[in-house]
């Protein structure tokens, strides 16, 4: 059975926007033209969606975060460009998510079952993939991309066109300058690579022979012989384990940055 949105009295929503089936739009939410909400999206109050945006279903905005507003770079010069979100997100109290540039592909992306706290940021040309949590203040910078499963710790800072590989965590108060491997722990005022995510690998279920062939390659990327790259490039040939298969692709893939190495 279908059910028509509900929009509050005293929200201001574009009649050009598109509404899927039992959406809820509380006070004071405005609502731009060229939104368009998946079904059973809920905007608490106060909540400011406009641009070219694309909300998925099942996804809830809390209040006073604004949601497709054009990127705060001075190069943009008002080209359309767009803002992908999937489902199922919760996106906290004063979170901000801006749209594309034409430089960076015009289009800012973000994947499904993530998790925005209150404040965090996700820049223009950004993509984000599934299950993604920033957490307090969090800020990711322009073109930068997160894999799934990232963390993201409390008042972190990703630097512009950083990559941070799957399953990967940034602690708190870290600024993140350089490229992360997948399942990687960053720490520290200028974010040093400290280990593997082991908690987070632990609490997916990885199994224990998986995170030994993690260990040791994590052990060969500190220590062996030759450049970062030519130990890559030895994992390849020693293990077989699909999770460092994962930082072999990350670690070989282009990138306009280098690597945060372990110490």
């Amino acid at each position: 059975m279908t059910q028509a949105p509900r929009i509050h009295p005293h929200a201001n929503v574009d009649q050009c926007a598109t509404l899927g089936q039992g959406c809820v739009v509380g006070p004071f939410c405005v609502i731009g033209p060229n939104v368009t909400l998946g079904d059973r999206v809920e905007l608490k109050s106060h909540v400011v969606v406009t641009g070219d945006t694309i909300i998925g279903d099942d996804t809830c905005l809390f209040p006073f975060s604004v949601i497709g507003e054009v990127p705060q770079d001075l190069k943009y010069k008002g080209e359309r460009s767009c803002l992908r979100i999937g489902a199922r997100n919760r996106i906290r109290e004063h979170v901000t998510m801006n749209a594309g540039t034409q430089k960076g592909g015009g289009i800012t992306q973000v994947g499904d079952d993530c998790l925005f706290m209150a404040g965090s940021h996700v820049a223009h040309d950004a993509h984000i993939g599934n299950r993604v949590i920033m957490v307090n203040s969090a800020a990711v910078a322009g073109h930068c991309v997160l894999e799934d499963d990232v963390i993201v710790g409390g008042l972190s800072g990703v630097h512009q066109w950083v990559r941070i590989g799957r399953g990967a965590i940034i602690g708190a108060l870290t600024m993140v300058t350089n490229d992360v491997i997948p399942y990687g722990l960053v720490q520290g005022p200028r974010g040093e690579l400290d280990g593997l995510n082991l908690i987070g690998l632990k609490r997916k279920g990885v199994s224990r022979s998986d995170i030994t062939a993690l260990r040791a390659a994590f052990q060969m990327l500190a220590q062996g012989e030759g450049t970062f790259q030519d130990r890559a490039r030895k994992l390849a040939e020693e293990h077989d384990s699909p999770l460092v298969a994962d930082i072999v692709r990350f670690v070989r893939a282009n990138t306009d940055r280098s690597f945060l190495t372990p110490r």
